[in-house]
C-alpha cells in the first residue's frame, strides 16, 4: 500500500474534522501531499464516506492532475481544488475543507473576517480573506477546479502569503485551510472557526471592523511566527 504514514496522517485529520465538530455528516475533507519524488502524490478522503468507518486503505492516492494512482473508491468531490492549491502553494503539505458553522456563516455573507483582537492576530496575518463569487461560466465549466482558481486569484491580487494567511473563505460556500502537515491544517481549521465565532459575537456587540491597531496585530503575529519569535519553548 502506497504512502502508509501519510495515509495514517490524513485519516487522523479527517477524523479530527468530525471529532471537533467542524463539519456535519460527511461534509468536509482532508488531504496530504508527498512531495519527496519528482511526481508528487496526494492522499485524500473518499467522497461521502463516513469518518467513523474509514480506514487507511479506503483513502485515495492521486497525482497532481487528479489521476487515481491507488484506490478503489471515488476521491473527494473537492479533489481538483486540493490539487490546484498544492500546485500553486508549494509551501503547504496538508489541506482541510470544512463547513464549520461560524466560518461558513461569514463565507455565506461574502464577508472577510476582520482582525478584531489578538487571538486572531496570533494566527492570521490580517483579515481572513473571502473570495469573489464564482461566475456562471466558472461554475458550468469546472466548478471544483475554479473554486481553487478563485482562491489563487485572490491571494495573487492581494499579494497574500499562504503561510501567513493559512486559510480562506470561499464566498457562498465554506472555508479551506492548510498547513505544513494535515494535522496543522486541521489546527488552522479549528482556530479559524474559533476566530469566526469571536468575530461574529464581537460585531454584534458593536466592535468596529477596523479592529485592533496595526502595530498590535504586527506584534502578536510576529511574536509567534516572526524571525525573532519568543513565544513558547525553544
Amino acid at each position: 500500500m502506497l504512502l502508509e504514514t501519510l495515509r495514517e496522517q490524513v485519516l487522523h485529520a479527517n477524523r479530527e474534522i468530525a471529532r471537533r465538530g467542524l463539519a456535519p455528516h460527511t461534509f468536509g475533507n482532508a488531504s496530504g501531499i508527498d512531495r519527496s519524488s519528482a511526481k508528487p502524490l496526494v492522499v485524500i478522503k473518499p467522497s461521502g464516506l463516513d469518518y467513523a468507518t474509514m480506514t487507511p486503505a479506503d483513502l485515495v492516492v492521486t497525482d497532481l492532475d487528479g489521476n487515481i494512482v491507488e484506490g478503489w473508491l471515488r476521491p473527494s468531490s473537492d479533489l481538483d481544488t486540493h490539487t490546484l492549491l498544492y500546485r500553486e502553494f508549494p509551501e503547504i503539505g496538508g489541506i482541510v475543507h470544512t463547513h464549520s458553522e461560524f466560518a461558513t456563516s461569514w463565507a455565506q455573507a461574502g464577508r472577510a473576517i476582520p482582525c478584531l483582537g489578538t487571538t486572531h492576530a496570533d494566527y492570521f496575518y490580517g483579515p481572513v480573506p473571502v473570495t469573489a463569487p464564482l461566475t456562471a461560466e466558472e461554475v458550468s465549466e469546472a466548478y471544483v477546479r475554479n473554486t481553487g482558481a478563485v482562491i489563487i486569484r485572490l491571494f495573487r491580487s492581494q499579494n497574500l502569503d499562504p503561510v501567513a494567511v493559512p486559510g480562506v473563505l470561499v464566498a457562498g460556500h465554506a472555508p479551506f485551510t492548510w498547513g505544513k502537515t494535515p494535522a496543522e491544517a486541521v489546527e488552522h481549521a479549528d482556530l479559524l472557526e474559533y476566530i469566526a465565532r469571536l468575530a461574529f459575537r464581537s460585531v454584534l456587540l458593536g466592535a468596529p471592523e477596523a479592529g485592533i491597531p496595526p502595530y498590535v496585530k504586527e506584534h502578536h503575529y510576529l511574536r509567534k511566527h516572526g524571525p525573532n519569535a519568543d513565544y513558547g519553548q525553544r
